[in-house]
C-alpha cells in the first residue's frame, strides 16, 4: 500500500483543496473589479492565468452592511442602465465610505432600509421628494440637508426658461439696433437703398414654403399646440419651430433668399461702396476683393451684383442674439469670471429685457447666499423673488418653500451631497462591471457587458465596496 503524503500548507502561498493559490485569486479579483466578466476572462488569458467568466465573477463578494446607519448619511439615486433601471446608493458622508446599494429608487425601499438601520442624525440628499418622504417616515428625527449644487441647478433651469420666454425682447432689440440711425461719431457706411423686405420677392418654391410654413406654425401655436408637437408635425427641430414663432416673416424670407456664401459677408460693405461709386462690373469687383483675401468663386459675386442692380438684395440681417443657455451661463458664473466681451453682451441683454435683468440680479444674490452659507437671509430673498421676479423664478422660490427646512440646512451646515455625487460619477464610468444580490438583501442587476446582461451567475456577486479605489460598480 502506498503511504499517504501529508503536506503542510504554506500560508499565503497554498490553500487546502483549492485549484488556485491565494495570489492567483487576488489577481482574478482585481481583474474582475476592473474589467468585469468576459473582458476580464480575455485579459486573464493574456496574463497566462486563464479562467472562466463565472469563476472570475465568483471572486467578488459583498462586504457586511453595518447594523446601524452612520451619523451623517448620504442618499442619491443612480442608473444601472440609463432611462431603464435605477437604484439608490447610501454612503457615510464623514468617511466617504459606501454602505449599501438598493435595488430601486422608490421611497418604500429607502424607508425600509432606514427602519432596519437606525442611527442617522443627518441625511444629505438631492431635491427628490421621494427621498424626503422616506426620511420623514423612517427617520423623523434626522436633519435633512438639501444639496447646494442641485439648488443652483434648479435656479439655472428657471433662469434659462426666463430667457427662453423673453427671446422676443432680444429679437426686437436686435432689429431696433440695426434700424437705429448711426451716431455722429460712427464712421459713414455707404449702403445701397435696398428694397423693402416683403416687396419684389421672387415667386420661388422656397419663398412659398417659408411663407406657408410660418402661417401654419403660428396657426397651430394659437390652437394650443406645443412646440414639440409642431416639430413632429413638420419634421423639424424644436429650435427651428421656435425660430418661426419668434422671428418676423420678413426676416425669415430675407435669410431664406439671401444665399450668398459666407465668404462674401466680410467684403459686402466694400462691394456696396464700389457699386455706389459706379463700378458695377462683377469681374472687376471680384478681382479687387480677391486681392484683399476673398477666396470664394466668381459666381457668388456676380449673383450678388445682379441682386443689387434689380433692387432685390437682402437687407442687412440683425446681429445674432445669444442662446438662452449661453445667457444663463453668463448669469450663473461670477462676473469676474466673464471676459470683457461676455460682460458687454450680458449688459446688452439686460438692457433689452427688464425681466431678464431682474432674474439676473436675483440669481447673483442667491448664488452668493449659497456659496457663503448665509441661510439667515434666505427668507428675505424668497420674498423678494416672489414679489418682483419673473414667472420661472417665482416658481423656483415657491419650490424652496415646499422644502424649507432641508434648504435652510443646506445653506447653513457644511454637509453636502458632493461626496455622494462623486461616487455616482464613478458608477457612470464603471459601466462594464458586475453587481448582483448581496448578503444584506439588497441587490443590483448584473451589467458586465452586452453579452453578459442575460447570463446572470447563480452565486451572489457584488463589489467589495470598502476596499477598492472605485468602490461602486454599475
Amino acid at each position: 500500500m502506498r503511504a499517504a503524503h501529508v503536506v503542510e500548507q504554506v500560508e499565503g502561498l497554498t490553500t487546502r483543496y483549492a485549484r488556485a493559490g491565494p495570489g492567483v485569486k487576488t489577481l482574478w479579483r482585481s481583474v474582475a473589479l476592473t474589467a468585469g466578466g468576459r473582458p476580464g476572462m480575455r485579459l486573464c488569458r493574456s496574463l497566462a492565468v486563464p479562467t472562466g467568466r463565472a469563476r472570475l465573477l465568483g471572486q467578488l463578494h459583498a462586504p457586511d452592511v453595518p447594523a446601524h446607519s452612520p451619523r451623517v448619511l448620504g442618499v442619491d439615486d443612480f442608473a444601472f442602465r440609463r432611462s431603464r433601471t435605477y437604484g439608490t446608493i447610501l454612503l457615510d458622508v464623514e468617511t466617504s465610505t459606501p454602505i449599501d446599494l438598493l435595488a430601486d429608487r422608490t421611497s418604500e425601499t429607502l424607508a425600509a432600509w432606514l427602519t432596519a438601520h437606525p442611527g442617522a442624525e443627518i441625511v444629505c440628499r438631492d431635491r427628490d421628494s421621494g427621498h424626503s418622504r422616506a426620511i420623514k417616515e423612517a427617520a423623523p428625527d434626522a436633519t435633512e440637508v438639501a444639496d447646494r449644487w442641485h439648488m443652483l441647478q434648479n435656479l439655472s433651469a428657471a433662469i434659462e426658461r426666463t430667457c427662453q420666454q423673453h427671446r422676443a425682447c432680444l429679437h426686437k432689440y436686435a432689429l431696433d439696433d440695426v434700424d437705429a440711425p448711426p451716431s455722429a461719431t460712427a464712421p459713414p457706411t455707404a449702403l445701397l437703398p435696398l428694397a423693402p423686405p416683403l416687396t419684389n420677392i421672387p415667386a420661388t418654391p422656397l419663398m412659398q414654403r417659408v411663407t406657408e410654413r410660418h402661417a401654419e406654425i403660428h396657426r397651430l401655436r394659437e390652437a394650443t399646440w406645443t412646440i414639440s408637437a409642431i416639430a413632429r408635425r413638420f419634421g423639424l427641430d424644436r429650435k427651428t419651430v421656435r425660430r418661426y414663432l419668434t422671428t418676423d416673416l420678413d426676416v425669415l424670407i430675407a435669410s431664406a433668399r439671401d444665399r450668398r456664401p459666407r465668404q462674401l459677408d466680410p467684403y459686402r460693405p466694400y462691394v456696396q461702396q464700389r457699386f455706389t461709386d459706379g463700378c458695377t462690373n462683377a469681374a472687376q469687383l471680384y478681382r479687387e476683393i480677391h486681392e484683399h483675401g476673398y477666396r470664394g468663386n466668381h459666381q457668388a459675386v456676380r449673383l450678388y451684383i445682379r441682386s443689387m442692380r434689380g433692387g432685390t438684395a437682402a437687407a442687412e440681417p440683425p446681429r445674432p442674439i445669444p442662446t438662452p443657455r449661453k445667457i444663463t451661463s453668463w448669469i450663473m458664473r461670477p462676473r469676474d469670471g466673464l471676459s470683457r466681451e461676455e460682460q458687454d453682451q450680458l449688459d446688452e441683454v439686460r438692457i433689452a429685457c427688464p425681466d431678464i435683468a431682474t432674474a439676473c440680479d436675483l440669481a447673483r444674490v442667491f448664488t452668493g447666499l449659497v456659496r457663503d452659507r448665509r441661510g439667515h437671509l434666505l427668507a428675505t430673498w424668497v420674498s423678494e423673488a416672489e414679489t418682483t421676479g419673473p414667472g420661472p423664478v417665482r416658481g423656483f422660490a415657491g419650490f424652496l418653500r415646499q422644502d424649507w427646512d432641508a434648504v435652510l440646512a443646506g445653506m447653513t451646515l457644511d454637509y453636502s451631497s458632493g461626496v455622494v455625487e462623486g461616487h455616482v460619477n464613478r458608477l457612470r464610468r464603471s459601466s462594464g462591471r458586475c453587481t448582483a444580490e448581496a448578503p444584506s438583501g439588497s441587490f443590483a442587476p448584473v451589467s458586465c457587458c452586452d453579452r453578459d446582461r442575460h447570463e446572470i451567475p447563480t452565486r451572489p456577486i457584488f463589489k467589495e465596496l470598502q476596499h477598492h479605489p472605485n468602490p461602486i460598480p454599475q
